[in-house]
């Protein structure tokens, strides 16, 4: 995945729900941050890219997404096109830290705005720490992967970390897996008991207030294939 394919799918996912603005989540978050030139391979293999609709509530996200999913998902004519797919996600998708909406990483410019140039969309992606705290409560091979490969390339470091503070059913198992992972990439022991960072893991629809208040925009969606 390129940072030019992110902003492509930024500026589709918000023609396709008449939307100004949308969340990027998942890894390919990463490339709100880092262009795919700073990134290891490991950060960018993923030809899907997912997105979050913001609405008021997650069902009126979850018609959203699946208004990305059906238009511009798997095995759609643009994923055919283009060679990357967008996925449609809801608030039931990741874990993430508490305040993650006051830390979300701006991708806007001329390449997300429609083609007449306005308006300019904007994606939200999640902070390199906090993408990293949903992929080890995630936890599968290619989600560690991600992180060790992050790691080791000294582009997120492990003290910044968030680290739940609470011992609710989700955030227990992340800080006993997580404390033993990053030991285990870093050689550094210490991180199998890693301090509290502050920041608490919270399930996305427990933590509607963290989301950006951002209001809907009311622009039609796009009519052709080949405008998105």
């Amino acid at each position: 995945m390129r940072r030019d394919q992110l902003e492509h799918a930024i500026r589709t996912a918000c023609q396709i729900i008449g939307r100004r603005e949308v969340i990027v989540v998942g890894s390919q978050s990463i490339l709100g941050t880092f262009r795919e030139d700073q990134l290891p391979n490991e950060a960018t293999m993923s030809a899907e890219i997912d997105i979050l609709p913001i609405a008021d509530d997650n069902d009126e996200t979850a018609r959203l997404a699946d208004l990305i999913e059906g238009v511009a998902g798997e095995f759609s004519p643009f994923e055919e096109l283009h060679g990357f797919g967008i996925d449609g996600v809801d608030l039931q998708t990741s874990a993430l830290p508490a305040g993650w909406g006051k830390r979300l990483v701006k991708v806007q410019n001329a390449n997300t705005a429609a083609p007449g140039g306005e308006p300019q969309y904007t994606g939200w992606c999640l902070d390199k720490e906090d993408l990293c705290v949903a992929k080890l409560c995630a936890f599968r091979e290619k989600d560690q992967n991600f992180v060790a490969a992050l790691l080791r390339s000294a582009l997120v470091r492990p003290r910044d970390h968030p680290h739940p503070a609470d011992h609710r059913r989700r955030a227990l198992p992340w800080s006993i897996r997580a404390g033993w992972f990053l030991a285990t990439v870093t050689g550094n022991r210490q991180l199998m008991s890693l301090p509290s960072a502050g920041r608490e893991v919270q399930h996305q629809d427990q933590n509607k207030d963290q989301r950006p208040q951002i209001s809907p925009d009311r622009a039609r969606r796009p009519r052709t294939l080949e405008s998105l």
